[in-house]
């Protein structure tokens, strides 16, 4: 059976792709909100992980699980994302992460199922309805530890909370801050969030 880990902010909407993969007989799902996706993933270390850019605490998740300082998402190979193609900052931000497979959100169910199988096999899916907007998309101009502080900080966490969440010095988590309001060219952290939400990073 292929371990499938789903995550979304949304309840119904988790349950709906949940039940979608469970009615292929060979998929074992489990789904989950973001407050507990990192203890899922690190507990069922999921062969596939569906994750809906468009989710608030997306972003947080895959950033936290970019680069070589990972710790949440069990692998980046293993990563799926459900995305739209009028978005194609979220997806640069997806490839940056090392996401394995993109499925466009207005496809086929059926186009779901196969993304998971081929993630599952090792192989790389993406949609070819998404291919322009890969295409499309400007480089981001932070580092993946950048978007992890900034992603935190646009959810509400406090220095502190970003510190400890990212086992990270306070110092650390200013100065990660101070980097991302410079390269965004923001007047301040808020600007800087701003900027990077309108751009589509987080």
């Amino acid at each position: 059976m292929t371990k499938v880990l789903v995550l979304h902010s949304v309840s119904l909407v988790r349950s709906a792709l949940a039940a979608l993969l469970r009615s292929e007989g060979s998929f074992d799902v489990t789904s989950a909100g973001w407050r507990t996706a990192v203890r899922q993933a690190e507990s069922l270390r999921p062969d596939v992980t569906v994750v809906d850019l468009d989710c608030p605490g997306a972003t947080a998740v895959l950033a936290d699980g970019g680069g070589p300082d990972r710790q949440g998402l069990a692998s980046p190979s293993s990563v799926l994302v459900l995305a739209s193609t009028g978005a194609p900052g979220s997806l640069h931000r997806a490839f940056r992460a090392e996401a394995r497979g993109y499925v466009d959100k207005d496809g086929s169910p059926g186009r779901l199922v196969r993304a998971v199988q081929k993630v599952a096999a090792g192989e790389r899916f993406i949609d070819a309805s998404l291919a322009s907007a890969f295409m499309e998309a400007d480089p981001v101009p932070l580092s993946p530890r950048e978007l992890s502080v900034l992603a935190r900080a646009a959810e509400g966490d406090s220095i502190a909370e970003i510190a400890r969440t990212l086992h990270l010095a306070s110092g650390t988590v200013r100065n990660y801050m101070a980097a991302a309001t410079r390269k965004t060219g923001a007047r301040n952290l808020i600007d800087a969030i701003r900027i990077s939400r309108r751009e589509g990073w987080v």
